[in-house]
């Protein structure tokens, strides 16, 4: 171990004592220093040679008419800034519950089975399912999409189950339908759930079929739409999927029903949580043959001018917080109503920094919410719409 020689610390003692006259009170941080300043700034310092940025020929700041130190600058973005009541008055973008989709994921056991990987998150049972509704509806939150957890007994390649009129999906649709009538129940339009392979498709030698997996498709959406469905979701990522889907509901006269397309769904590492849930991993490979490449922008413009076309009401971006460029990408270029998926990977990354006590869960939450409707989303999936809209309400900011 080294030590200082007593002129060193002699110095270093001098130092600390001339400036600790004039350091500012931590006694007063909680009140934020109600002590007055003395804005001319002069006699601060004991140390003469310290740097005076007002004098000299070419002084970093100027003197104002009350001898305050001053800048001489006329645009000042921070008076827009100075208290909650302006701040609120220009805020650009503001989130409310109306602008949440609700992610419930069920089951056909008649207990709750939480999700290790998504803390917070769990399977309903349908009973469980209909007292979350009334509890988010009641809220402010009255839009939610379903995501079922299949037995693996009913499970097949070409996923028949997925249309089966009795299945778990169209239950529950009901079930809510009949309850709150006034809500807007979205579902997935996809055959990973109900597939033996995992894959969002029927298989066949490793290889997605995309035509075959359509016509599976459109029976299911007419299936979900015969039970209720407000809104269904093709997160498939087949080609041409949403104009079949679209002919086959207005064959059917469900020309009411919308079209919330999976637009832009990359094929992400932000997924596994979610996979957990529904025991839905890909049972081989990967989903990047139908899945958009993460470092691929440009294309999503293509998927989005095709979504348009064939009649889509909607376009989701998934995931969300990384693809905040995509977003905005498909704002600018479509006069559609866009979606941000804030998917189970963001959630759960969220959940373990606040478990760990490293960030503030309200403020990160809501911070990111914010960001998505600040860069483009009119609409929001969230498994954290019900307790954000208990924020919003508790804050009285709706």
């Amino acid at each position: 171990m080294k030590f200082l020689s007593a002129a060193v610390l002699f110095a270093t003692a001098s130092n600390v004592a001339a400036f600790s006259a004039v350091a500012p009170s931590s006694t007063g941080a909680a009140t934020g220093n109600p002590d007055p300043v003395d804005k001319s700034m002069r006699g601060i310092d004991k140390e003469p040679s310290t740097f005076d940025p007002t004098a000299g020929e070419n002084a970093a700041l100027k003197r104002n008419n009350n001898d305050q130190v001053w800048v001489p600058q006329r645009a000042r973005p921070r008076r827009n800034r100075k208290n909650a009541t302006m701040r609120g008055m220009v805020r650009e973008n503001i989130v409310t519950p109306s602008n949440f989709i609700y992610p419930l994921f069920i089951h056909e056991e008649n207990y709750n089975q939480a999700i290790e990987s998504m803390p917070g998150c769990e399977r309903h049972s349908l009973e469980s399912m209909l007292k979350e509704v009334g509890e988010a509806y009641n809220l402010g939150v009255k839009t939610f999409v379903l995501f079922p957890k299949v037995p693996d007994e009913l499970k097949t390649n070409l996923g028949v189950e997925a249309y089966n009129p009795e299945g778990i999906v169209p239950r529950a649709l009901r079930l809510i339908k009949a309850a709150y009538p006034d809500s807007i129940v979205c579902t997935d339009v996809a055959l990973d759930p109900y597939s033996d392979q995992g894959h969002d498709g029927v298989v066949e030698n490793g290889k997605i079929l995309n035509d075959v997996t359509i016509n599976q498709l459109c029976k299911q959406a007419v299936c979900q739409a015969r039970a209720g469905s407000d809104v269904v979701a093709p997160s498939d990522m087949m080609d041409g999927r949403v104009k079949a889907i679209r002919d086959a509901l207005d064959s059917e006269g469900f020309t009411d029903v919308s079209i919330l397309s999976y637009t832009a769904k990359y094929a992400s590492a932000y997924y596994g949580p979610f996979r957990d849930a529904l025991d839905s991993h890909p049972g081989f490979g990967d989903k990047k043959t139908y899945q958009q490449d993460p470092a691929n922008g440009r294309e999503a413009l293509i998927e989005a001018a095709l979504d348009a076309a064939e009649g889509a009401d909607m376009l989701m971006v998934k995931p969300g917080m990384p693809y905040l460029d995509i977003i905005r990408r498909l704002k600018d270029a479509s006069p559609l109503p866009i979606a941000a998926y804030h998917v189970s990977g963001e959630y759960a990354m969220i959940k373990a920094a606040c478990e760990k006590g490293w960030l503030n869960e309200k403020d990160v939450v809501m911070e990111t919410l914010t960001c998505f409707k600040r860069a483009g989303a009119d609409i929001i999936l969230t498994y954290y719409a019900k307790q954000a809209a208990q924020w919003i309400e508790q804050d009285g900011l709706y």
